[in-house]
């Protein structure tokens, strides 16, 4: 009787322990909900630093792009600056050459009527008329040269104009960029404030949760 109330005992001893044991387990298997939530936490902090690397690396890369708009900006705007002294470097040759040119075509009516003068006077082959001949000959050579001064000017106008042109163009499109690239600079930074304040309140939680309270 004795050795079977000891086998009894034995029996419900050992079931008791596997009890205690499978509880053990099971407690050791399911994380408690603060278990949980440090880990949720930590993995969020985690996040939240990746989000403030990406966004500080997109803030950079604005900057560069903006330092960069502002190099080509300033280019721009000083090869168009040359450009209109080339302008109005052509425009003083221009007139000068026009005034020139003018003023041979009057030697040249002078001429002529010096030479028709002389040749009534003097006769068609006299001296007087050779010389007359002679200056008309070097007169519209001159006008000739001012004129060829001219189209040289005007193609040389309309050259640094096209020039002058492309270069505002260049420079709208520069402050366009730099404007876009401002924007996306700012964002950026705000992403940052934003993912620095979202990292300060889960480490706060993480804090929070460890304490368990």
């Amino acid at each position: 009787m004795k050795t079977e109330i000891m086998v009894r005992r034995g029996v419900l001893a050992i079931a008791f322990a596997g009890l205690l044991a499978g509880g053990a387990y099971a407690q050791s298997q399911d994380p408690t909900p603060q278990q949980q939530d440090i880990k949720q936490d930590k993995k969020d902090i985690k996040n939240d630093k990746k989000d403030l690397a990406k966004d500080r690396a997109d803030r950079n890369s604005d900057q560069k792009d903006i330092n960069k708009d502002k190099s080509d900006l300033n280019k721009d705007r000083a090869d168009r600056n040359a450009d209109q002294k080339d302008i109005n470097h052509d425009r003083k040759d221009l007139n000068k050459d026009r005034a020139d040119r003018n003023a041979d075509q009057g030697d040249i009516n002078k001429d002529k009527s010096q030479l028709a003068r002389d040749d009534k006077k003097y006769g068609d082959n006299s001296a007087q008329t050779q010389a007359d001949r002679k200056d008309l000959h070097a007169d519209r050579a001159d006008r000739n040269k001012d004129q060829k001064d001219i189209n040289h000017d005007r193609t040389d106008l309309n050259k640094d104009r096209a020039d002058r042109n492309a270069d505002q163009r260049d420079i709208n499109h520069d402050k366009k960029d730099l404007s876009k690239d401002r924007k996306d600079r700012n964002k950026d930074q705000k992403d940052i404030n934003k993912d620095k304040k979202d990292l300060h309140k889960d480490r706060k939680d993480l804090r929070h949760d460890k304490r368990g309270h």
